[in-house]
């Protein structure tokens, strides 16, 4: 897992980025990396808005600029995850098979992430935290329909038509991804992510 090839050397408008862009995404970065360690050190439910602002050293008011959500702290940003899942599965070529398209769009959320202890660290909460389960599903729920068109497209499937293998389909992708999380957590990040997602696939679609 890795950052973003343009991370802090770009601006909000593509262009190069400025002083005040720099020192945005360094505030940024201290906060979620406050935020990360406070919520494995003491618990998710057990850490407040102010401890976090008050540790990252800025107002609560800033931190709310930067996000929206105590969620999002952890998580970070959902609705680009979900930008990029879509636009890199609708971006395949189209002779790409469906379960094709669906692993390049996984492996490009993946890719998101900073760190491989990053990402060991939010899975872990996620998986192991009540209050954040419930909204993990909301939001899988509503990237499975802003992916069903494209997926019904690629299989050549009417759009809205009583086939429910489209839809399926997704479920089945996100279904694989949640299972390779949670197999990658339990292991303490030990195998390659991807890896287990593709091995969750094969069994469910009969492969060895």
């Amino acid at each position: 897992m890795k950052q973003e090839a343009k991370a802090g050397r770009t601006g909000a408008a593509g262009g190069p980025a400025t002083l005040w862009d720099r020192t945005r995404q360094l505030a940024s970065r201290e906060i979620l990396e406050t935020a990360l360690r406070l919520f494995t050190e003491q618990g998710y439910d057990e850490t407040t808005i102010a401890q976090i602002a008050r540790e990252a050293g800025v107002s609560q008011r800033t931190l709310f600029r930067y996000f929206g959500t105590k969620e999002e702290l952890l998580g970070g940003d959902q609705d680009r995850f979900g930008r990029v899942l879509t636009e890199t599965v609708g971006g395949q070529p189209a002779g790409t098979g469906v379960w094709e398209a669906l692993r390049a769009g996984v492996a490009a959320v993946l890719a998101l992430h900073e760190s491989r202890a990053d990402a060991l660290e939010r899975f872990r909460l996620l998986h192991n935290t009540a209050s954040l389960r419930a909204g993990r599903l909301e939001k899988q729920l509503r990237f499975q329909e802003e992916l069903l068109p494209l997926v019904e497209e690629r299989m050549g499937t009417a759009r809205g038509s009583a086939d429910p293998s489209a839809r399926a389909v997704v479920a089945t992708a996100f279904a694989c991804l949640d299972a390779a999380t949670a197999t990658w957590v339990a292991g303490e990040g030990e195998d390659d992510l991807l890896d287990l997602y593709d091995r969750c696939l094969a069994a469910v679609r009969g492969g060895s």
